[in-house]
């Protein structure tokens, strides 16, 4: 059985460190772009999301491209 999936939808998102929780450990939060080019190359939406953490206030703790889409059986 081949299952394939076709993509329906994109999402940028970038972990922001917001500050510290009380045992010592990075307290985040995630700010998300959506509608991001399904055919876009991950490495285009890297250099985007670098540009976004450079407006950012916090420093960015992570970068995630969040794709959804449907499964089908071929």
């Amino acid at each position: 059985m081949a299952v394939n999936k076709i993509v329906k939808s994109s999402r940028l998102v970038l972990q922001v460190q917001t500050g510290l929780k009380a045992d010592g450990t990075a307290a985040s939060k995630e700010r998300s772009f959506t509608n991001v080019k399904i055919d876009a190359l991950d490495a285009d939406v890297y250099a985007v999301a670098q540009g976004l953490a450079g407006l950012q206030k916090n420093p960015v703790l992570a970068v995630f491209r969040v794709d959804e889409g449907e499964m089908i059986n071929v």
